[in-house]
């Protein structure tokens, strides 16, 4: 449905290992590239012997994100993919696999992640804790599955805005000029990530958030305003009558000043 709403999309390369071990211990990697058959990674997240392959094409597609300037339209999503379990629909972490590669390829040596998926990016929060040359910013419902993110969860790199259920664009907004915005300055990063999720809208089955079409438009406006160089990954959406509407939004809100 996603490619048939974008038809000028194409198709991004698998990620090589060596992209995917920088975040995923090697003995992870191996577990998911040795599936069999059907089988349940966690709770949420379902798994055969095709999600190795889908897997590197959605972290291979975020790297392209990096080297075009672009928007990955991949699933599986990533930000809750820990550094050695899958987690919550994700297998590895898209968003951090590119910005290691962004890192570690293109020589961009600070990277700011800005994740608004209405859950909290757990897994890439983990994979850069102890990491100053990135910075992970996280507006999201809270209290909320994955259950982390709260307000005493802040370093001098880690900045989480829990934000009260019912939450619609005008809180967003006001969060993303208070604290987003000030911190990615501060922080004069070459290189923002965004881990665009759509379940914050106020259609969207598996949260409690008002966000509209208007409000993902204007965080995406407010975001490239402030980047020096932009790139985004898809992650939660799931109404997929909305989701094309809402990724075209953000479409729009990047490319009016990227």
């Amino acid at each position: 449905m996603l490619q048939e709403a974008f038809p000028g999309w194409s198709e991004g390369a698998a990620a090589p290992l060596e992209a995917v071990e920088r975040c995923h211990a090697a003995a992870y990697v191996e577990q998911v590239r040795s599936i069999a058959g059907p089988t349940w990674l966690d709770g949420d997240t379902p798994a055969s012997e095709t999600t190795f392959e889908a897997a590197l094409l959605s972290a291979g597609a975020a790297i392209t994100a990096v080297d075009v300037g672009g928007f990955a339209l991949a699933r599986p999503p990533g930000h809750h993919a820990l550094p050695a379990s899958a987690m919550g629909f994700c297998i590895f972490d898209n968003v951090a696999i590119a910005a290691r590669y962004a890192q570690a390829e293109l020589g961009l040596a600070r990277v700011a992640i800005l994740d608004w998926d209405v859950h909290h990016g757990n897994g890439t929060q983990e994979i850069f804790l102890a990491d100053d040359s990135v910075l992970f910013l996280s507006l999201h419902q809270w209290p909320f599955y994955p259950g982390s993110g709260g307000p005493s969860e802040q370093t001098d790199t880690i900045v989480n805005v829990p934000m009260s259920a019912g939450s619609g664009d005008e809180e967003y907004l006001r969060a993303f000029d208070h604290t987003v915005a000030p911190a990615i300055e501060r922080y004069a990063p070459d290189l923002v990530l965004v881990s665009a999720g759509f379940d914050a809208h106020e259609q969207d089955p598996l949260a409690g958030m008002l966000v509209t079409a208007d409000g993902f438009r204007e965080l995406a406006r407010r975001t490239a305003a402030i980047a020096p160089r932009l790139a985004a990954v898809l992650e939660g959406g799931y109404n997929l009558t909305t989701l094309p509407g809402l990724v075209g939004a953000a479409l729009e809100g990047f490319g009016e000043t990227a």
